[in-house]
Order: structure tokens, then C-alpha cells, then sequence
């Protein structure tokens, strides 16, 4: 274990040439606070070279601690730590706590990274207790988490092939490595040169933004904190390094982690189109926005289609109005827009008229006689009674009775949901159909019934395909996707639809009928006797 590296810093410098360059001027600021942190399972015999390798120079810029987890070793990987930390040839501060149940690879990450949140550390740096990453390029690694250019830093055995080969990487893995690094990166939109290397560097306040606690205890921990860290947005930096591999990695069964790593990413990337949720990969911030929900325009959606029923220079009320998208395109085609919404419209949206207002109470805050038309896109799933706001609007709109109502929803009898449950799976998430606001749910025969219980007319009813070019981009896939979903629609809607779209209209109230033969009867008294 007596392999060196010569790795330079940023300066060009090595890391025994730092010396001096920190610290140099009168007022230096707080030093930022690193945890080099070593996962250790039976490495008695290579913890202390590995400990020793690690540059005594990070003292000129960082306040450095050394924390050793040993995870319930069958050997004596603990007292080897101890003996260092006691020798007193050892220059930095050095912690050495022992598992007495073994909690895995990820589940002894989890400890430490706690450790470094709990301790207040800046950085913690992940590194092997056998040797096999390099601690001489730990002033490499750490510049861009410094530097605030980056949130995670890995080290990538992947950017230089051919001296990751040449420094121990047996070529089979290498070839997995690569083939599983494609499958990820397609499936997670990502362009990382490898994520399976375990020398890695966070900031930890990266650590405190996203649910690590919850991941595997296994491998594959390292994916998943990876997917953690794309769906919160943000920043990885790579930089190549060598390897050395010792006895440790053996121990990782390959087809296993393989498949748990696929297994993590199609999880995720189910979860990015709204078709699986797992609480450890919403890790997106929340705002108290409408800002997250999309326009879907330019392809066959509810949005689309509600923008071809109504006319130019219509006026228009839209209920749950959202980012106020719908109302810019209607007012380009000169049409006045009222909006409703229980938050603010998105920054730069000016509708004609704005009420901000919690649909779920009743009445509603404006009057629809002076309506032509009135948009409720996606909206009444969300509501804690459906049957009570659409007998809200019918009243609502008594004098309007030409009102047409324009609505949408998700369809729970959809292909894919029928599949799922057929699994055993239902799973709400953070879009679609089982969206975690959703709190009804509603098929083409049941959402029919919803109106024409409470008085309504249907006057069309369509199947809407699954928004492909919001998942996938505006492609060439996403198109042929998009037709094919057309075409099964047109031999069974109920089952190929993902969203249900209908247009109907108030059937006359009894207030409107009376008022309406009374004030005839009294026209019709006023002209006489007919002859």
C-alpha cells in the first residue's frame, strides 16, 4: 500500500507546495471546516497508510478533521485507528468510532455525513479506508466546493479511459461501469462521465437539502444520493483520478448492484413523468408558487384544445387559472380575461381582472352572467368537494344559462394506471394523474355524472393523449408517441386516454325559469288580448 499519486492543485502547485500560500495576509477570514470522513469494513491492515496519505497541508487552509467509521469489522480495523490516534504521529485531529451491527455501505455514509451536519463541518470528503482513492488529490477535489462552484464533487475514473484501466480498474468493470453510466445518464438527463465512483466531496449544506437518511444501506446508496442531488438542481463537478483497487470492493456482489442501480434510476425517472413517487427522490424545493405548472401548448393537450373552442374577442373566466398561461395566449387573440386562483398569477402575468381567492370556499368572488366562457383546466381533482363547487358554478351562472363550462382531469382508468394496479402499485407523486394534491379521482363515465347530476348539459366530450413533449422535449419520439396515443384513443378511449376533456352547459336553474315565465307572462299582460 505504498502507492503515491502527485496530484497539483488549481496553482499547478503539488499538494506539498501549498505551503505558505494560505494564511498569508494580516486578515484572514473563518477557515472553512473539513471533514475527511473514511468508511472502513476490515482494513486493519491498509487503514493507517491510508490515513497517512492524507496531505498535512489542508491545515494551511481548512480546519481539517479525520472521522474513521468502522462498520462492525470482522477484524481489528478499530484498534488499528485507535493506535494511530493515540501514537501522536498522527498531526490531525482524528475521530475513530466502531458499528457494533453492521449498517452497509450507505447506512455507515448516512452516520457520517450526519456526523459532519451535527458538527457544523463546511465539507465532508468520502474516502475508502483501503486505499484504493487517492488522498493525495483531496486539494483538487476540494477547490470547486471553495471556490462555491459546486455543490458535489467526484472524483471520475471514466475521463481519462485509458489510466482508469491503467490504474486498476480490471476492464470488465470498467466496460459495466461504462454501459451503466449510458443507461443513467439517459434515464436521469444527466452527462456524467461515471456515477459509480466512491471518492466523492459535498458541501454539506448540499447534504442538508436532500433526504440522504432515506436512501439504501446497501451500494447503490451512492446512486440514489446522486439522483437526490439532480432533482434538487444541483451543481456536480467531476475531476479525473486515479485508482487503486485492494480487497474491499470485492465484496460488492456486480449483478446485484446493477440491477439495483437500473432498478433507483427508472424509479426516478417514472417519477420525473408522474408515474411512480418515492419520498427520498422529491427532493425539488417547494414554492409557494403557481410558477411549476407548465403550459401545454404547441401539442394535442386539454390546454390546446380549450384555445380552439373559444373564439376570438370571447370573454372568459378561468377558474384555477394558475400561471395566468392560458390567459395570455387568449388575450393575444383579443379576448378579455378574468382570473381565479388561490396564489398569485406567475411574475409578468396581467390578466384584465384578477381575484385571488381559495375555490374550496363558497361563493365564488364574482358573478359569471357577463361569462362566455369559463375554463376549469385540471382543477376540480384538487378540490375537497367537486359536487359542491359545480353546483357553485351552476348557481353561480343562473342568469348565463349559454355559459359554456370548458373542463379537464386526469383519467384514473388510464392504460398505465390499470397496469400499476394490476402490480399492486398506486402510486401518488408530485404530477399526473395520481398528483399527491389530488383528492378525487375520476373515470369518463363518473366525471359525465358529476355534471349531469348537478344540472349540466355535455355538449363534447374528447380523450386527451399523455403530454409526451413535456417528458421527453419537443422530439421526434415524443411525436410518434403523441400519434400513437391518438390512434388508441380512437378505438377505446376509456382505456387509452390520460386525460378526460368535456364542454358542457347549465341546464336553465328553476330561479331562471320562474324569473324568466314571470317576466314573459308580464311582457306578454302588458300587450293585451291577442286576437
Amino acid at each position: 500500500m505504498g502507492i503515491t499519486y502527485a496530484c497539483t492543485d488549481e496553482s499547478g502547485l503539488s499538494a506539498g507546495s501549498a505551503s505558505g500560500l494560505a494564511g498569508a495576509t494580516g486578515d484572514t477570514p473563518r477557515r472553512q471546516r473539513l471533514l475527511v470522513f473514511i468508511v472502513a469494513y476490515n482494513a486493519e491492515n491498509t487503514l493507517a497508510p491510508t490515513l497517512n496519505r492524507i496531505p498535512h497541508q489542508l491545515l494551511e487552509k481548512y480546519e481539517v478533521e479525520v472521522l474513521v467509521i468502522d462498520d462492525a469489522s470482522r477484524d481489528r480495523t478499530f484498534e488499528a485507528g485507535e493506535a494511530l490516534r493515540c501514537s501522536g504521529q498522527f498531526p490531525l485531529k482524528l475521530t475513530v468510532l466502531y458499528n457494533p451491527v453492521n449498517q452497509g455501505y450507505g447506512g455507515n455514509q448516512k452516520i457520517g455525513f450526519f456526523y459532519a451536519i451535527e458538527k457544523n463541518f463546511d465539507f465532508v470528503a468520502l474516502i475508502h479506508g483501503d486505499g484504493q482513492y487517492a488522498p493525495e488529490c483531496l486539494p483538487d477535489l476540494l477547490g470547486p466546493l471553495a471556490n462555491g462552484q459546486a455543490d458535489a464533487v467526484f472524483g471520475s475514473r471514466m475521463i481519462l479511459s485509458g489510466g482508469a484501466i491503467k490504474g486498476g480498474m480490471p476492464l470488465y468493470k470498467y466496460v459495466g461501469n461504462k454501459i451503466l453510466t449510458f443507461v443513467q445518464n439517459r434515464l436521469l438527463h444527466a452527462k456524467l462521465s461515471e456515477f459509480h465512483s466512491g471518492y466523492r466531496l459535498y458541501a454539506v449544506a448540499a447534504l442538508r437539502r436532500i433526504p440522504f437518511h432515506l436512501n439504501a444501506n446497501g451500494f447503490h446508496f451512492d446512486t440514489e444520493i446522486i439522483i437526490q442531488l439532480l432533482m434538487s438542481g444541483q451543481r456536480i463537478a467531476e475531476y479525473p483520478i486515479p485508482t487503486y483497487y485492494g480487497d474491499e470492493i470485492c465484496h460488492v456482489n456486480g449483478m446485484k448492484y446493477g440491477l439495483d442501480v437500473v432498478i433507483a434510476s427508472a424509479k426516478a425517472w417514472a417519477q420525473r413523468l408522474g408515474l411512480f413517487y418515492d419520498r427520498k427522490f422529491d427532493c425539488r424545493p417547494s414554492t409557494e408558487s403557481n410558477a411549476h405548472y407548465l403550459a401545454k401548448l404547441g401539442f394535442a393537450s386539454t390546454h390546446s384544445l380549450a384555445l380552439a373552442q373559444i373564439p376570438d374577442g370571447a370573454r372568459v373566466v378561468d377558474i384555477g387559472c394558475a400561471g395566468g398561461y392560458m390567459g395570455v395566449a387568449l388575450q393575444k387573440r383579443g379576448c378579455r380575461v378574468t382570473g381565479i386562483d388561490l396564489l398569485p398569477p406567475a411574475a409578468g402575468v396581467e390578466l384584465d381582472e384578477y381575484h385571488q381567492h381559495d375555490l374550496n370556499r363558497i361563493p365564488l368572488p364574482i358573478a359569471l352572467d357577463r361569462f362566455d366562457y369559463a375554463l376549469m383546466l385540471d382543477v376540480l381533482e384538487h378540490l375537497q368537494s367537486p359536487e359542491a363547487f359545480v353546483d357553485e358554478f351552476r348557481r353561480a351562472a343562473q342568469f348565463n344559462p349559454n355559459i359554456r363550462f370548458i373542463v379537464s382531469t386526469g383519467n384514473v382508468a388510464f392504460a398505465v394506471q390499470r397496469i400499476m394496479l394490476l402490480l399492486g402499485l398506486f402510486n401518488y407523486g408530485k404530477r399526473g394523474i395520481l398528483d399527491l394534491t389530488h383528492t378525487r379521482l375520476f373515470t369518463f363515465s363518473s366525471f359525465r355524472e358529476l355534471f349531469e347530476q348537478a344540472g349540466f348539459d355535455v355538449l363534447k366530450v374528447r380523450g386527451i393523449p399523455a403530454p409526451f413533449p413535456l417528458a421527453l422535449g419537443n422530439t421526434s419520439l415524443a411525436k410518434m408517441l403523441l400519434a400513437i396515443n391518438r390512434g388508441l384513443i380512437s378505438l377505446r378511449r376509456q382505456v387509452f386516454s390520460y386525460q378526460i376533456f368535456m364542454v358542457v352547459r347549465p341546464r336553465p336553474t328553476l330561479h331562471f325559469l320562474l324569473k324568466e315565465a314571470q317576466d314573459k307572462s308580464a311582457a306578454r299582460a302588458q300587450s293585451g288580448p291577442q286576437a
